[in-house]
């Protein structure tokens, strides 16, 4: 229950803290298999609300779906295990810092080994809790993803038995502490950002997946956009539209950018649309930043999972502004959004189209690549939740598809620095927990080769 409501695709924060304690409490007081089983179970039995998303994603094929959902059982089974093992050989403060890293090395391993990248697990149920996902700024989402799991872990080595009151009261003292001071650094205010601009996401909630602007049904799409943007309020400097919003082949550009450049150039602002745009040769699924005056700027999605479209590659920007642009399912991963930061971007603007049940779920993905980065967030999904969000992970404004023809909503978004500690120095507290967690292995297997050798 605890990993259903805590993990789940609309979570409640504070139960993701505790969801692993009562297994890891078990652990230690019964035999390996029965702690084994039962926390694969646990976990197995408490992701059944999304076991119809995975079998069912129109993005993920069915044999990547069926080693989510049980690949991840099986890594919380083995992690329960280290912890049963450390505790047992008398280890309880290396069982309480090597359960969490050996649970967030793999994920960081299974993050940059597959096309779908990773979410859906401790640092995401963090997704509306900025204090938490602060810490993301230095650490990544790695860091949060330890955070969350190191505080069941050390309060279970905490209440082991046969632990030294000494022991248990330093894993505690330190645990809290450490937690504590992460959280109110978390809760600083943000330095004011001496840039600003008005931005609004823009999504029709009828599913319309790709339509070709030169056809009727298109047209009516097409149209109905335009209505929309032309009812937005005048401050309103940048509009984000879907991903997949239209689509059409190169020689038929025209046909769709033509009516959103009149929009744009009457309403003076950027029209940012999700496209497939076919060349002779390759398809791309874009972004295209329709500006008031000057060329369109294309952007090519890099992560495009099993599809046969091909990926991109490079960044593209906003003419003269520090405003990139990605699509959708590039927030599974630290790039492109940490190349971003790299260059100094403070806004990210993302197409994105989502499946109803993981919309929550997948903004808070693209908001937390936001907060590693130092850049704010205009998220614009179809069946989803439209967001946007700062750089320190606060979200300005939400909306859903669904209620309404078209959702929308807007905010004064504050530019962000585009550069924190995380974008220059990258993926080094994963390493650190994968040290971590090797060497809680390594005292296992050679205490174990110790014990089979022992008379």
């Amino acid at each position: 229950m605890l990993v259903h409501f805590g993990l789940g695709f609309e979570p409640v924060a504070a139960l993701a803290w505790v969801a692993p304690l009562p297994v890891l409490v078990v652990a230690p007081r019964v035999g390996a298999g029965a702690a084994v089983t039962a926390a694969f179970l646990a976990y197995f039995g408490g992701s059944a609300g999304s076991w119809s998303y995975f079998l069912h994603s129109q993005s993920i094929p069915l044999p990547g779906a069926v080693a989510i959902l049980v690949g991840s059982p099986v890594l919380f089974a083995a992690t329960v295990a280290l912890f049963r093992r450390l505790v047992r050989v008398g280890r309880p403060v290396l069982a309480g810092v090597a359960t969490p890293a050996l649970w967030t090395a793999a994920l960081y391993a299974v993050a940059v080994t597959n096309p779908f990248g990773v979410m859906g697990t401790f640092v995401t149920s963090q997704g509306d809790e900025p204090a938490v996902l602060r810490l993301a700024s230095v650490t990544g989402g790695w860091g949060v993803e330890y955070l969350v799991l190191l505080a069941p872990a050390a309060l279970a080595a905490a209440l082991a038995p046969g632990v030294r009151l000494a022991a248990r009261t330093g894993i505690t003292v330190v645990t809290a502490a450490a937690v504590a001071a992460a959280l109110v650094w978390g809760a600083q205010p943000p330095p004011a950002a001496p840039d600003h601009v008005r931005v609004a996401v823009v999504a029709r909630s009828e599913p319309n997946w790709a339509p070709d602007p030169a056809t009727p049904a298109g047209q009516r799409v097409l149209q109905s956009y335009v209505d929309a943007l032309g009812q937005l309020p005048p401050d309103v400097r940048i509009a984000v539209l879907p991903e997949g919003a239209f689509g059409t082949d190169r020689a038929r550009l025209a046909s769709l950018t033509g009516p959103l450049a009149d929009v744009a150039r009457t309403k003076n602002l950027h029209v940012v649309t999700g496209a497939i745009v076919k060349d002779p040769q390759h398809t791309y699924n874009t972004a295209l930043d329709v500006p008031p005056a000057g060329p369109v700027v294309e952007y090519r999605k890099w992560r495009n999972g099993s599809s046969p479209i091909t990926p991109g590659h490079d960044l593209a920007h906003l003419e003269g502004r520090p405003i990139g642009l990605e699509v959708c399912m590039d927030v599974n991963g630290p790039s492109p959004t940490r190349d971003y930061g790299r260059a100094g971007t403070g806004l990210l603007l993302i197409p994105a189209s989502d499946e109803d049940t993981d919309g929550w779920q997948h903004s808070r993905t693209a908001l937390l690549r936001g907060v590693e980065s130092g850049t704010a967030v205009a998220w614009s999904a179809a069946r989803g939740t439209p967001t946007l969000s700062d750089a320190t992970g606060h979200v300005l404004a939400q909306t859903r598809t669904g209620a309404t023809p078209m959702a929308t909503t807007l905010a004064d978004v504050p530019l962000g620095p585009g550069h924190t500690p995380y974008s220059r120095f990258g993926d080094w507290f994963a390493w650190l927990c994968a040290l971590v967690a090797v060497t809680g292995l390594a005292f296992t297997v050679r205490r174990t080769r110790r014990e089979s050798q022992t008379p």
